[in-house]
């Protein structure tokens, strides 16, 4: 990281820099061995009463106090992605909502108020693309009144880490005391490397609707009902994928299927084609059951006329994330749910 002009490090980067990208170095200790600086690169998101605040892409906000600069200069957006197809924020952040909607909606200006009785985020929060045609504070307290009408926390769905992303809305959300819960990485790749993946596809089941047994699977819901299904069935073309255990026919219950091996979802939106609920029971892990899934939805969304592969995968989930980056996808940006407080 380069800092000097004529072999002097200087701080070139002032409080009217506030909402750029920036790259400063500071001392961070002093010893017998001499200083020792850190880096640190990200939005600058304030500057107030001496002390810096940076909202680094990965959405941890670092405080700098201003007497510890040694250099400091603004910097070009993030270096575009050398993998993936190329998308703006702003498109890649309509097709996830659309793969998403939630049973019920509502604008706040710009801003889309979403709930579905509380199943899943993506559906019971915010989506703060724009402006929300008022004071933030104002837009945050109709946020709270509107989802506590409905017995719901309120959440806001913000982004970091790319070009056009919302760090300044992030800073502004944690100085008002919301909390960061959950941080999501949303990655693109090609698909028609996906369709081609050597992968046994002959056990894939495909449809249009799911059923008892892919839910069964998939239980990342308290309490079933049509606003779970509502929600898993919207999207402008949905697929439902599963492979059947390998001792289908039994259940815990004669009534009730059992549930498959492995599912998956997708949905077709234009050129985007987005995965998700991809799940694999644990005694049928380490088969290539989740690249087989993906690989036949995959297949089925480039008849559609598809060509590019989004996913979205919580940044803790180190085994998820292994597997798709060796599928090829990349991270575009990261989105994170902060609840007030």
């Amino acid at each position: 990281m380069e800092f000097t002009i004529g072999g002097q490090l200087e701080v070139r980067i002032t409080p009217v820099d506030v909402g750029k990208r920036v790259s400063v170095r500071r001392v961070c200790e002093t010893g017998p061995q001499g200083a020792k600086f850190t880096d640190t690169v990200g939005v600058l998101t304030s500057w107030d009463n001496g002390v810096l605040s940076i909202t680094r892409k990965s959405g941890e906000s670092v405080r700098i106090d201003e007497s510890s600069l040694v250099a400091g200069k603004v910097v070009p957006a993030a270096p575009a992605r050398r993998r993936g197809p190329a998308a703006s924020f702003e498109e890649l952040s309509a097709v996830c909502a659309r793969a998403w909607p939630p049973v019920e909606s509502e604008p706040l200006g710009d801003w889309r108020l979403r709930a579905a009785r509380g199943f899943t985020r993506r559906a019971n929060s915010v989506l703060p693309l724009g402006d929300p045609g008022m004071p933030l504070d104002e837009a945050l307290r109709r946020v709270g009144q509107w989802y506590g009408e409905r017995g719901l926390p309120a959440y806001v769905q913000a982004a970091t880490g790319g070009e056009g992303t919302q760090e300044l809305l992030c800073a502004e959300l944690e100085e008002r005391g919301w909390r960061r819960e959950v941080t999501t990485e949303v990655r693109t790749a090609a698909l028609a490397p996906i369709g081609d993946l050597a992968a046994d596809v002959s056990r894939v089941r495909l449809g249009r609707d799911l059923d008892e047994a892919w839910l069964s699977r998939y239980q990342r819901f308290e309490t079933p009902g049509p606003h779970v299904l509502q929600v898993l069935r919207g999207g402008p073309s949905v697929w439902f994928a599963s492979v059947p255990a390998d001792d289908a026919g039994t259940s815990d219950s004669a009534d009730a299927p059992a549930p498959p091996a492995a599912i998956g979802r997708c949905v077709v939106d234009g050129r985007w084609a987005g995965f998700m609920a991809v799940e694999v029971d644990p005694a049928h892990r380490r088969r290539g059951l989740a690249t087989a899934v993906m690989t036949a939805l995959a297949r089925r969304a480039l008849d559609e006329g598809a060509s590019a592969a989004w996913l979205q995968v919580e940044s803790d989930n180190e085994g998820a994330r292994a597997m798709y980056e060796g599928m090829g996808f990349a991270v575009h940006h990261l989105y994170h749910h902060f609840r007030s407080a």
